[in-house]
């Protein structure tokens, strides 16, 4: 991108700029689209950046970035494994339902980007899905996974996330945050052995297993 635009400013471009691309596909929309949805001329634009390809590219780390710094950040400090994964769906799902869920939709759009972008932006995602990936592995070490892989349950969290801005409508029936509360319980509470903690079937569990604790 050129000149960074300040903090607000840089969420309205890539928001407004992946809804676009969303609903356009990334070859069909210019950049003076993006620039009218905005309300600011072409060249007003290429201030703020100089490529379609960087612009994509942006929306791509704005993205990542959001992840980093609400979901990763804060639920690394969380000592139980049940409920950092119940936070990272949580958070996660808060994210992407933002805007219409468009810059969490674009995350297939890498194609497009330069191979050194590209590779930049496919790394940050590795790292996302190694850091998921190890708290499914905690709670298999601790047996309280069921019997199933944990690749195979890690890519379960993901897509449960990554499928929700398709369907979420904002201003519809169900709210951003009950629904990132009841994707994030139910996601978490069938990976494991007994209820979570924070599941409705909880209550019901320890009824009949007063003795036993829900984690």
């Amino acid at each position: 991108m050129g000149r960074r635009p300040l903090p607000g400013r840089r969420a309205e471009i890539c928001r407004t700029a992946a809804q676009i691309i969303r609903e356009r596909g990334y070859q069909a929309t210019s950049l003076a689209e993006i620039a009218a949805a905005l309300g600011i001329s072409k060249s007003g634009l290429y201030h703020y950046t100089n490529s379609k390809q960087a612009l994509l590219f942006e929306i791509m780390m704005f993205g990542l970035d959001q992840i980093e710094a609400e979901v990763v950040a804060p639920v690394r400090e969380i000592a139980d494994p049940e409920q950092r994964l119940y936070e990272v769906v949580n958070r996660h799902v808060r994210i992407a339902t933002r805007a219409g869920g468009a810059v969490a939709q674009l995350a297939e759009e890498v194609r497009p980007l330069p191979a050194v972008s590209r590779r930049k932006v496919q790394h940050r995602m590795r790292k996302y899905v190694t850091f998921v990936h190890e708290i499914v592995d905690e709670l298999a070490a601790a047996g309280r996974l069921r019997a199933i892989d944990p690749t195979v349950a890690t890519y379960m969290v993901l897509g449960s996330i990554l499928w929700v801005p398709r369907w979420f409508r904002e201003g519809g029936r169900l709210g951003s945050a009950q629904v990132a509360y009841e994707v994030a319980w139910s996601t978490v509470d069938a990976l494991l052995r007994r209820p979570a903690a924070f599941s409705p079937r909880a209550t019901a569990y320890r009824k009949h297993h007063p003795s036993v604790s829900s984690k």
